[in-house]
């Protein structure tokens, strides 16, 4: 079975990024790995001691969880670990370990069981994890089927690696992958570059028989331009690469990646270079 680790604080936001991830397997034949994380102690903790009652109410957590999900997808697999350690580390570590398809994570925690860790390690875990991670913010909608995935294309040698794993992901939910050019220059060589990209990316769509469709925007902010247009036709998922070009908008306002994780309303599915390549396209 695909194994995906899913990253829990009992916060609202990581619920929800649980539930997501119950639907992801449930396509995908996957197995869910819920693991939380025993924080590091700081200067100003390192003397609190955790009791072994803190460590059963965590358990106790994990088990409620499960009896009452289990019933309603009695074919996904589900079991919990704790770990001991940074968050992000302990995340990809276990990644690592039990070579995961997939990390879903919340981006942010409003509330939760003791300590609200996600929010800030969603980022560390997106740089750091060696497989794709979906990061979703509370509040979004995880019942509507996954049916529109935007993948935008830009001017990055990069950006057609990710057509690999969303076209994955595509098939399993039997969704349509927009492809989203994005023009950030008004020289000719650039814009062709981006059409050429978009049109192996196309090629690769048909070969596999993945429904798709291009477009194409002219920006500044790829960032807002794409989070923009997936909201225009009400997409369900934003595939990335955490390595893309960058423009002056990008310069001032940050990564691109962290950008869309920190700021994107929809799930995003973020793919560094190395780890997929689409088998047979030169990508």
């Amino acid at each position: 079975m695909n194994k995906i680790v899913v990253a829990i604080d009992f916060s609202e936001c990581s619920i929800n990024a649980f539930l997501h991830s119950m639907s992801i397997a449930q396509h995908c034949n996957g197995e869910l790995i819920l693991l939380w994380v025993e924080k590091e102690a700081n200067e100003k903790e390192k003397y609190q001691n955790k009791s072994p009652e803190h460590l059963k109410d965590v358990q106790n957590a994990f088990e409620d969880m499960i009896a009452k999900y289990q019933p309603d997808h009695p074919d996904v697999n589900m079991s919990w670990k704790i770990r001991k350690g940074k968050i992000y580390k302990e995340v990809t570590g276990e990644a690592k370990s039990v070579k995961a398809m997939l990390i879903v994570t919340g981006t942010h925690g409003a509330a939760g069981f003791e300590e609200f860790w996600i929010g800030s390690n969603a980022n560390k875990i997106v740089s750091s994890s060696t497989c794709p991670v979906i990061t979703i913010r509370g509040g979004i909608n995880i019942q509507r089927p996954l049916k529109r995935i935007v993948l935008p294309i830009d001017s990055a040698e990069e950006t057609r690696q990710k057509s690999s794993f969303t076209g994955y992901m595509a098939k399993k939910h039997d969704a349509e992958i927009f492809i989203l050019k994005l023009y950030t220059s008004k020289l000719k060589t650039m814009r062709q570059k981006v059409d050429i990209y978009a049109a192996q990316v196309a090629e690769y769509f048909v070969e596999e028989n993945i429904k798709h469709q291009t477009d194409q925007v002219v920006c500044e902010n790829i960032s807002d331009a794409t989070i923009e247009y997936a909201a225009k036709i009400d997409a369900n998922l934003i595939a990335i690469m955490t390595e893309q070009e960058t423009t002056t908008a990008n310069i001032f306002l940050g990564p691109y990646a962290h950008q869309m994780v920190n700021h994107s309303p929809f799930p995003v599915l973020s793919i560094h270079s190395q780890d997929t390549v689409v088998s047979g396209t030169g990508f």
